[in-house]
Order: C-alpha cells, then sequence, then structure tokens
C-alpha cells in the first residue's frame, strides 16, 4: 500500500501567527502518526482576488493551478485559518476560489475537493478558538462538495497554547488535536 500522503495548509502569512504554529503541530502528530506530510506556505501561492473577468480574460492563473495539483497529489487535506470578523482568512478563501476554477483535462472543475478528505483546525486567542471561522470553512468547502471530517479542532487562548517548542502544552488541547488527525488519516485511508 502506498504511503498516505496528507497536505497542511495554513491560512495565514503572518509572522508568529498561531495558526501556522497549530498547523506545525498538527504536521508533527501527523507525521508521527505514519503520514507523510507536507506542510506549504500559501505565499508559494500568490494570487490575485477571485474576479470571474480577470479568469474569462487571462486564464486560471498558473499558481491556482499548481496549488490544485499539489492537493490533488495528496490524500487528504488539513486546513488550519485564522478567523476573521467569524469567517476565514481572506488568503484562504480566495485560494479555495481560485482552486475551485481549475479543471485540468478528464476531470471536473472541482473533483479535487471531491476526491479526497478535508480536516480543519484554527486558533484564536479568544475562547472560543475560532469556531465561528470554523463554521464559515465547513460551509465554503462543503458548497466545493468537499467531504469535510466531523470532528474539527478550535484553539482557544492559542497565546498561552504552545510551549517553547511551538507544541501544544495542554494534554486536553493535544487531545483534541490527536482526535482529528486519527480522523482525518482513518478517512483518508478509507478513500485511498
Amino acid at each position: 500500500m502506498a504511503a498516505l500522503k496528507i497536505l497542511v495548509i495554513p491560512g495565514s502569512l503572518r509572522s508568529g501567527s498561531h495558526n501556522a504554529k497549530l498547523a506545525s503541530a498538527a504536521a508533527h502528530e501527523l507525521a508521527l502518526a505514519g503520514a507523510e506530510v507536507t506542510r506549504i506556505s500559501l505565499a508559494d501561492f500568490p494570487l490575485p482576488i477571485y474576479d470571474g473577468d480577470l479568469q474569462n480574460k487571462s486564464g486560471v492563473p498558473k499558481h491556482a493551478i499548481n496549488l490544485k495539483r499539489m492537493m490533488g497529489a495528496h490524500h487528504g487535506v488539513l486546513l488550519v485559518s485564522p478567523e476573521y470578523n467569524a469567517s476565514v482568512s481572506p488568503l484562504l478563501k480566495n485560494a479555495i476560489d481560485w482552486v475551485s476554477r481549475v479543471q485540468d483535462p478528464h476531470e471536473t472543475r472541482g473533483q479535487v475537493f471531491r476526491e479526497r478528505p478535508f480536516a480543519i483546525a484554527a486558533a484564536s486567542e479568544n475562547r472560543l478558538g475560532g469556531t465561528c471561522g470554523l463554521a464559515a470553512l465547513r460551509l465554503i468547502l462543503t458548497a466545493c462538495h468537499a467531504l469535510v471530517v466531523p470532528s474539527q479542532f478550535g484553539l482557544s487562548f492559542a497565546n498561552e497554547a504552545y510551549d517553547d517548542m511551538d507544541r501544544l502544552k495542554h494534554p486536553a488541547d493535544s487531545e483534541a488535536l490527536n482526535a482529528l488527525v486519527r480522523q482525518l488519516i482513518d478517512i483518508s485511508q478509507r478513500m485511498m
């Protein structure tokens, strides 16, 4: 059986981002669980703000095609997004919008969302842990016909949640992240 490949995408580029730290912690846990993990930065896939007229004039940007193909090369995807005004980061939303427009030969548009599970997580300094943003992200992915795993992880009080190695220091947080990781791995393996 081929190695299980999981793609981890933080939806923040900010220096010291709690969500980038959570993405790193999740990637570490996924690797410990035996997955082959690729963690990327959306900075490596710069995209203009989605505009249908731009798409009609110039086509889908190459970075959107490359990001879609990167997703397609993995059995599962973990998205970690900060919450902005009770929704997802504009960076991540824009990436999803563009990727949903990519259609390679011999596939339907948006097929990359239907053929692998997506897990979602967020980190926030408030007590809700980005759960409003996670609800919005789940809705967006569902509109793309993605299978979003039932579990999700919202890290509360993220400014106090990490140790000096940027690992989660509270057992309850570690257990919740591990539950998400296990569910993503389990569903990804079943869909391989």
